[in-house]
């Protein structure tokens, strides 16, 4: 079954119209250095355009559809004795998820020295451990590759450190040098360490900014020259076969002392430049930024302010991550109300096309709370966090500008956040989980799965105590032959949770009406429950996704199910409930054609 909402394309700029924007951008960036800047990206370009050739990533022209539906997983979360992680995981997702996705986000598979890949080594290489660049490639014949450009800092351990240390070109001038002496008070921190790391070079002691550790070294992004490198770079993985690019940790690229350095005009314009480069190099290239901010700072990196309609509508990234959706939703599943998340939801504004949400619950990261901030009352929060470390889990902190620590994250698996509800653990443990993913999969946007979230992965506290890090209890290494057998054996919490959810994904991108561009409308309901109306399409078609979020039957008392026939997608069958109840944690999608 094929969509009846119009086609979304990309916006393909020709040479002329690329260097009309390629210099207001640089100039916004690097002001009178701009022409020369300039000069030097198309020799750049120019470079590439072999390797790219004249062909869109997406032939069709076409961004997405109702059938895209992405996988997250490290390269090495599946481990079978001698043979390449990276071969074992594209064998898992020929023979156990076929075409259940249309896209794979690979996280960081370089040379790393820390934090599971997000310290990059070398950018150029596929870490020896997991395998080479034919085995990226052979995933990415098969689907959607989504790659990270690790774009705000690099590894004490890369090269281009070395030379700084020596004082050696390039590398000499990448990094940010910075009297510690310096009022940084204002800059806003993702982490508590210390911003400024002591490094002894040839020319005695030196201070680097390292938002995120001090073995994450933050780029100079003043530099003309770190700026030509990443977007060669960029242009190098869609070589590779790269279709979605990450912008990792986008939103703390550039500095400027006395600012908080955080969404700073010059990154937004280093973003609007990406977008314009693989609009003109490589049509059809997606650009995903990774914002774990509140919602409308997150917002801001759509562009929708300054949409371009004169090339193509907006003109920064294709796709923002729902921040705020994760933590909404266990709040959502924990307390048993829904009134919240429906009132965020009816909040969302409708977005042009070429532009839309990457719906997410679990990632390799923890449950951002900061998205959090002017959703719930304090009060709340501090009883989500309490019920999280109940279930297992961790909060991490970060610093705030009067130097006081405050939560950033929780470090938990998904599957073990929905344990319970606040009065403890309970019997509905899967039931909860899934009703979490069911929810997630029916909002306007593109879908997208942790591994660990198909396995029903529980809390990884020996890998916390390997790695000493509090997000590793969210990145479990699976032995394939482990993992097999879970999903082999009847009555495991694996097997039941990696079957529904396969058995509603595929449901799912069959449906016209989850385009993610389809209308989405929140209807009013008690509190108990969540119900959500995708569509009309043009045909008439629409969809009515109703959720429980209790552990308690709840009537079905809702005008528009009087409205007309409907049709149970989960069941395949004409919806006929006289009892016009919803069992706990159940969820219906039905369809009116």
């Amino acid at each position: 079954m094929s969509s009846t909402l119009p086609p979304t394309t990309g916006r393909h700029l020709d040479e002329d119209a690329f260097i009309a924007l390629a210099a207001d951008r640089l100039a916004e960036i690097y002001g009178p250095r701009a022409d020369e800047v300039l000069r030097r990206l198309l020799t750049l370009l120019a470079h590439h355009s072999g390797a790219l050739g004249d062909a869109s990533v997406s032939p069709s022209g076409v961004l997405w559809s109702e059938q895209d539906q992405w996988l997250i997983t490290y390269g090495d979360t599946l481990l079978d004795g001698e043979r390449p992680p990276l071969e074992v995981l594209d064998g898992f997702i020929e023979s156990r998820l076929g075409d259940t996705f249309s896209g794979v986000h690979v996280l960081p598979f370089f040379p790393w020295s820390s934090d599971d890949g997000f310290s990059v080594i070398h950018y150029r290489e596929v870490s020896p451990a997991l395998g080479d660049w034919s085995h990226i490639r052979h995933l990415a014949r098969h689907h959607d590759l989504m790659v990270d450009l690790v774009i705000n800092h690099v590894s004490r351990e890369s090269l281009w450190f070395v030379d700084y240390l020596a004082g050696s070109q390039p590398g000499r001038d990448y990094f940010i040098e910075m009297d510690p002496g310096t009022d940084l008070s204002a800059v806003t921190r993702p982490r508590n360490t210390p911003l400024l790391v002591p490094v002894a070079t040839r020319r005695g002691t030196r201070h680097l900014w390292a938002t995120f550790s001090d073995d994450q070294i933050d780029l100079n992004f003043a530099n003309p020259d770190v700026l030509l490198e990443f977007i060669g770079i960029l242009l190098y993985y869609i070589e590779q076969g790269a279709r979605i690019i990450r912008l990792d940790a986008i939103a703390y690229l550039w500095k400027e002392v006395g600012s908080s350095c955080i969404h700073l005009p010059q990154t937004h314009a280093i973003v609007r430049l990406l977008r314009a480069t693989v609009d003109f190099m490589v049509p059809g290239t997606l650009l995903v930024t990774e914002t774990n901010v509140p919602h409308r700072e997150n917002l801001s990196y759509l562009g929708l302010e300054r949409r371009d309609d004169e090339h193509g509508g907006p003109d920064e990234a294709h796709l923002v991550y729902q921040f705020t959706l994760p933590p909404l939703l266990v709040h959502t599943l924990t307390s048993g109300e829904a009134a919240t998340l429906a009132g965020w939801l009816k909040s969302l504004p409708a977005l042009p096309p070429g532009c839309s949400y990457l719906n997410f619950t679990a990632s390799h990261d923890g449950i951002g709370v900061r998205a959090l901030e002017g959703l719930l009352p304090e009060h709340e929060i501090g009883g989500l966090l309490e019920l999280m470390h109940r279930f297992g889990g961790f909060v991490s902190m970060k610093t705030d500008a009067d130097g006081t620590d405050s939560p950033y994250e929780i470090n938990i698996t998904y599957f073990e956040a929905l344990k319970g509800t606040r009065r403890g653990p309970d019997p509905w443990q899967v039931e909860r989980f899934l009703c979490s993913q069911h929810l997630m999969m029916a909002l306007q946007g593109i879908p997208a799965l942790y591994l660990h979230s198909l396995t029903a992965t529980l809390n990884d506290h020996e890998g916390i105590e390997r790695s000493g890090r509090l997000r590793s209890i969210n990145r479990r290494r699976w032995h394939k032959e482990e993992l097999d057998e879970l999903l082999d054996s009847r009555n495991t919490p694996t097997r039941e949770v990696f079957l529904a959810l396969k058995r509603r994904l595929a449901i799912r991108r069959g449906e016209p009406c989850f385009h993610p561009e389809a209308p989405q409308r929140v209807l009013d309901t008690p509190d108990t429950l969540l119900a959500i109306e995708r569509g009309p399409l043009p045909d008439g078609r629409r969809l009515l996704a109703i959720y429980n979020v209790t552990d308690k039957r709840q009537p079905l008392d809702l005008p528009e199910l009087d409205a007309g026939d409907w049709f149970d997608l989960l069941e395949d069958a004409p919806w006929k409930d006289q009892t016009r109840e919803l069992r706990p944690y159940r969820s219906l999608w039905l369809v009116q054609r």
